[in-house]
């Protein structure tokens, strides 16, 4: 028996050496291994080099994989509430995301009155903040009906509730697709999801120098991180200091034993989905103010928002925030920092380093980094 217990220690730590070996070895290749281009086909050869060769490309990396990761706490971080209190697996997050986004575009497109070509330069701070307003609260109510018309009444019943929820996201996502955008420049069709973006404030709208290696970054992206910190420390403050946070963090341990002590926990419920999807829509608005909202994005922020979920753990806030900035490293330096073997290699392949990581978390924290064991 002994002999058997010992086999087992060796065979569980050689997994363990090798996923640390695997991290090393990419830590190592980023810094000093990588090439700059010069002979493509090289497996060392990357787009900039090691961070020794051109340490200001390493920045930039770092930057957008933190900014990046600020972005995908605030969205991921609603859908983490729900599912950590709930344990609903929230299959409309996507959708609420893709609405939040076209509700906020159209408010600022009203508000502006210049039409889609509004320049980022020309909007006020006003007509940035009253759309993040409308949109949050517009889907927070919308939220908090789904709960209480759908979910409400069939808790415990996982399936169900999954499949009432991929129903609504179906449901709202052809809604969208067919209702907007209504503000199109002239001659273009309107409706059927078609890409938009949302203007910054204008204030955002220049580079600040880093004094780091002649670095100077968007502030705009620099504002997205702010934001995603602002976020963070809000819900922690709010789950910590308050008694509503108390009860949910309580909820989150021992739903049965909370609704024992005469705690209503249906309110708890309710504010947190209305919570998780204003969540959402703020996410859905700063990456529109960044990049464009448009059809498709509902599956793609909605896995995004489950990666992150499995990576840090069910319930957690610190949980959320880990797997965003691990998703965030992960995505921004494969893209950079692959190798360029070919023509038609191999930086495209920087999503499957994401599963991987899912992978190597699941085999070694099946509840996720900070998550707890069932």
């Amino acid at each position: 028996m002994r002999e058997r217990v010992s086999a087992w220690g060796v065979v569980g730590t050689v997994p363990r050496v090798a996923a640390v070996a695997l991290v090393v070895f990419a830590i190592l290749y980023v810094v000093v291994i990588a090439d700059p281009v010069v002979d493509v086909g090289n497996w060392r050869t990357t787009n900039f080099g090691s961070a020794i060769d051109n340490p200001g490309a390493f920045v930039y990396t770092l930057l957008d994989a933190i900014t990046f990761a600020a972005l995908l706490f605030i969205v991921a971080s609603g859908f983490s509430l729900i599912f950590g209190l709930m344990r609903v697996v929230n299959m409309a997050h996507g959708s609420l995301y893709l609405l939040g986004g076209y509700i906020a575009y159209e408010v600022q497109q009203e508000m502006t009155g210049r039409g889609f070509s509004v320049q980022p330069s020309e909007v006020t701070t006003w007509e940035w903040v009253l759309p993040l307003l409308v949109a949050m609260g517009s889907i927070a109510l919308f939220g908090l009906a789904i709960q209480q018309l759908f979910l409400r009444w069939n808790q415990g019943q996982d399936l169900r509730q999954a499949l009432i929820t991929i129903a609504i996201s179906v449901i709202v996502a052809d809604q969208v697709i067919a209702h907007f955008p209504r503000h199109v420049p002239e001659g273009s069709q309107r409706f059927g999801g078609n890409a938009v973006s949302l203007g910054w404030p204008g204030w955002t709208n220049r580079l600040v120098d880093l004094q780091v290696w002649n670095v100077s970054y968007s502030l705009a992206r620099l504002t997205m991180l702010a934001l995603g910190v602002a976020v963070g420390i809000a819900l922690w403050l709010w789950l910590h200091r308050t008694k509503t946070g108390m009860v949910i963090r309580a909820g989150v341990d021992d739903r049965q034993m909370t609704s024992a002590l005469g705690i209503n926990i249906q309110i708890t419920f309710a504010i947190a989905f209305a919570v998780g999807a204003a969540l959402v829509a703020m996410g859905a608005i700063v990456q529109s103010s960044q990049g464009n909202v448009s059809q498709g994005q509902d599956g793609v922020w909605l896995l995004n928002s489950l990666v992150v979920v499995i990576i840090g753990g069910m319930g957690s806030l610190l949980g959320a925030a880990a797997g965003s900035l691990l998703f965030g490293l992960v995505s921004a330096f494969s893209i950079t920092y692959l190798p360029i073997a070919g023509e038609d290699c191999c930086t495209q392949y920087s999503p499957v380093l994401t599963f991987a990581l899912v992978a190597l978390v699941l085999a070694f924290r099946p509840q996720g980094l900070f998550g707890r064991a069932a």
